[in-house]
């Protein structure tokens, strides 16, 4: 028989979909306030201090954030393959708003940038969008938000991480070991094989990819990428229609294992590690330095242009329609949210500037000013967007 207690108020909201983004919100302030206190010493001394081979912070950074990305492969393939990106149709203006979005941001940071050699390197920032964070945002408006935009937002950031990890790969890798690459390329091997012979037991995915960390880990490759890797071989029993068994699948049953682990443990820790930033001394000048003021320019004026300019050009030419019940105020106030890029835009950042804290710093003042006005504007629009199918058809 089923439990028909009532939720406690903690599990209604641990089950909500806006509590990952509010937990990550609580640490990355949390993370601030310590960095600016008397405890500002300590917190920076424990994140470098090794553990083993690492440091705390690497542990954070390559370690744990390999699970994330493990969660992100793991989700972009289950989209792909049996879920809201498995037919054209449905890929056509999300993926059209991912590019826009990607390739805008990219631009106005190097132009704000053109003159500042040093910086350039972290074109890749305002590029991603926290997927946790803007359907935080977007589930604390509740009902006026059509559901068909958080379909729309979300099959937009599984495009926009798949983006990510293909920039990571490309731009981010240097100093390769071939010779680990080659056994990392082997292992890779066996998981397909495994794949292949329909082994069901997670057990050996699992165990095998630890190896592929550690392998990746040397090779020079950013280590994370293994997670992506890994979960690309698990494998999925496709929907056959209503009433499957496909949750009972190795993918669907990683998945869900790994639906609490993540945005309520991992990326927690991941933006309480790396949001403290010194704002001691902190200026008007300084926010609009070139490299601060490319993040932020790129995440908010940059995504907004990008993610609505693509998604009205796709729309006004035929290509994609506009979500269910939604107007364009709904599409402006989501391209603004889309201007939320904390996670993932901190982790490039990291990889951008990897030797040099000062620009590090830099880089999380742009993401942490330009993530706040990119969720603020955009809740504000969305508030005034009319509610579900009240909403306008027409452009102008």
């Amino acid at each position: 028989m089923q439990d028909q207690r009532p939720k406690s108020i903690l599990r209604e909201f641990l089950d909500g979909e806006a509590a990952g983004g509010i937990i990550l919100m609580v640490a990355a302030a949390l993370a601030l306030i310590v960095a600016n206190s008397p405890l500002a010493a300590t917190y920076f001394a424990v994140l470098h201090a090794y553990l083993g081979p690492l440091s705390v912070s690497h542990w954070i950074n390559d370690g744990l954030m390999a699970v994330f990305f493990l969660l992100v492969g793991l989700e972009i393939k289950r989209e792909v393959l049996d879920g809201q990106l498995s037919t054209w149709p449905r890929r056509v203006l999300p993926g059209i708003a991912a590019a826009g979005g990607m390739l805008v941001p990219a631009l106005v940071y190097v132009a704000i940038n053109r003159d500042n050699q040093a910086a350039l390197s972290g074109w890749a920032i305002p590029t991603a969008t926290d997927i946790a964070f803007a359907l935080g945002v977007l589930s604390l408006l509740g009902s006026r938000v059509p559901a068909s935009l958080k379909v729309f937002l979300t099959a937009l950031a599984i495009i926009d991480d798949l983006g990510a990890v293909i920039i990571i790969a490309l731009f981010y890798t240097s100093g390769l070991s071939l010779a680990y690459l080659a056994a990392a390329f082997a292992v890779i091997a066996v998981l397909v094989v495994l794949n292949r012979l329909r082994v069901m037991n997670l057990i050996p995915y699992l165990v095998l990819g630890v190896v592929l960390w550690v392998l990746v880990l040397k090779s020079g490759v950013h280590a994370t990428l293994a997670g992506v890797a890994l979960a690309l071989t698990i494998p999925l029993e496709r929907s056959p229609g209503i009433g499957h068994d496909a949750e009972h699948s190795p993918l669907h049953r990683l998945e869900h294992g790994l639906h609490k682990l993540v945005p309520f443990i991992v990326i927690p820790i991941f933006g309480f590690a790396n949001a403290g930033v010194s704002l001691g001394g902190l200026s008007a000048a300084a926010l609009v330095e070139p490299l601060t003021l490319g993040v932020a320019a790129g995440l908010v004026l940059g995504k907004l242009v990008g993610v609505f300019g693509s998604s009205a050009i796709a729309i006004r030419l035929g290509l994609a329609d506009l979500p269910v019940n939604a107007g364009w105020l709904h599409m402006l106030g989501i391209s603004l949210l889309c201007g939320i890029g904390f996670t993932m835009s901190l982790f490039i950042g990291l990889l951008a500037f990897a030797s040099d804290v000062t620009l590090q710093d830099a880089v999380k003042v742009g993401i942490l000013a330009g993530s706040l006005i990119a969720a603020l504007l955009g809740a504000a629009i969305l508030l005034m967007a009319p509610a579900g199918g009240e909403a306008e058809e027409d452009l102008g």
